[in-house]
């Protein structure tokens, strides 16, 4: 049994280590200049609901919710500069035409579409860390822990990332989930839904060329950007749970608008991925084994499979005796946060990231699952 001074210790040095991480200089600095500059940051109406400070549960919430837009916006922008518009609202990068290509056979606007995405997460994470400096709670700032390698790919910026796209190991059962009329997780939380392409939890693979290499062969480039399609749905699917989730937890009705208003736009995105992974070409990667199969042919096919259904499937909701709705699922609260950061992980997408950064994510996961409703 750990002393009562050792875990003294350890409580102080994580939040030394917290208070250090959580310093930023463009956000907060843009932030602070509305607040001096003589303009209020919010308009007169619902002047009283402005007022004052957030609880310590209300910015934990917000903070993890900054790190994860942080986080995602990382890797659309890597999506951006090799497959999307670059201009002045997402710039970096200059395109890679094969790997575009792809991505345009599939369907004519997905560059717009990434590029959209991209400038969405962005407006995400300012927005997050201009609202937690109005209110004199500490913003969110991941620099420090920018260092991992990106592509070298004609196209790519260079830049040093936060998110690793070239290890990809996908859960993607979330597609039979949505269209799952018997089954939610936060009432089977046991329950197994079938992926629907289980080649992708099998391995570890990139979702973009990591060099000019892996441009051919052609089935190979194809899978890289199978991988992209079905990466996109399955991290959009994540922040649609998240944010309801977290609104459970939150005591201010302006933190709670915040969440339920953002969260919204997250499944907007995963609607639009969902639907365009089930276009994704059937083939086997000739370097790697990987298989895309065809979700519309046996042993696949049926209502679960259907790749024309993008509409979620009513389904059971807080009790069996309710009749089944349609919702976003799952939304237990219990956990969410850690959760999120588990999912991330597991994915792939923080190989190469340091112990300092994972203890850093764990320690904002724990103060926003610690949240509680009408708490200070």
């Amino acid at each position: 049994m750990k002393d009562e001074a050792t875990d003294s210790k350890q409580v102080v040095g994580r939040r030394s280590f917290m208070k250090k991480s959580l310093v930023t200089a463009g956000t907060a600095t843009a932030a602070a200049g509305l607040l001096t500059s003589g303009l209020p940051l919010f308009g007169s109406d619902n002047a009283e609901e402005h007022r004052g400070t957030l609880t310590k549960g209300d910015a934990a919430l917000l903070r993890f919710a900054a790190a994860a837009e942080i986080l995602e916006t990382d890797f659309w922008v890597q999506y951006n500069e090799l497959a999307g518009v670059q201009d002045s609202e997402v710039p970096g990068g200059s395109g890679n035409e094969p790997y575009a290509e792809k991505f345009e056979a599939i369907d004519d606007d997905f560059p717009q579409y990434i590029h959209d995405n991209t400038d969405d997460e962005f407006t995400h994470q300012n927005f997050l860390n201009a609202y937690l400096v109005s209110k004199g709670a500490d913003p969110v700032d991941l620099e420090r822990f920018r260092t991992l390698p990106g592509s070298s790919a004609t196209g790519s910026s260079g830049k040093p990332r936060l998110t690793n796209l070239m290890q990809l190991t996908l859960d993607t059962s979330w597609y039979t989930r949505y269209r799952s009329s018997n089954h939610n997780p936060d009432l089977d939380p046991n329950f197994m839904f079938p992926q629907a392409q289980p080649g992708l939890a099998k391995g570890q693979f990139p979702a973009i060329p990591r060099t000019d290499a892996d441009l051919e062969p052609e089935d190979h480039l194809q899978a890289i950007v199978n991988t992209a399609v079905w990466h996109m749905p399955t991290i959009e699917q994540g922040g649609s749970s998240l944010y309801p989730s977290m609104a459970q937890r939150a005591t201010s009705a302006e933190v709670l608008r915040i969440l339920i208003s953002i969260g919204p736009t997250e499944t907007m995105h995963f609607q639009t991925w969902s639907d365009l992974a089930g276009d994704t070409p059937a083939i086997t990667d000739p370097t790697n084994g990987l298989t895309f199969v065809d979700l519309n042919s046996p042993p696949f096919g049926g209502e679960e499979f259907t790749t024309s259904l993008i509409m979620p499937e009513p389904c059971p909701f807080l009790s069996r005796k309710l009749p089944v709705v349609s919702i976003i699922r799952p939304t237990r609260s219990e956990g969410v946060a850690s959760g999120a950061l588990k999912f991330l992980t597991d994915m792939g997408l923080l190989i190469g990231q340091s112990p300092e950064f994972f203890e850093f994510m764990k320690l904002l996961a724990e103060q926003a699952d610690a949240a509680r409703r009408g708490g200070r």
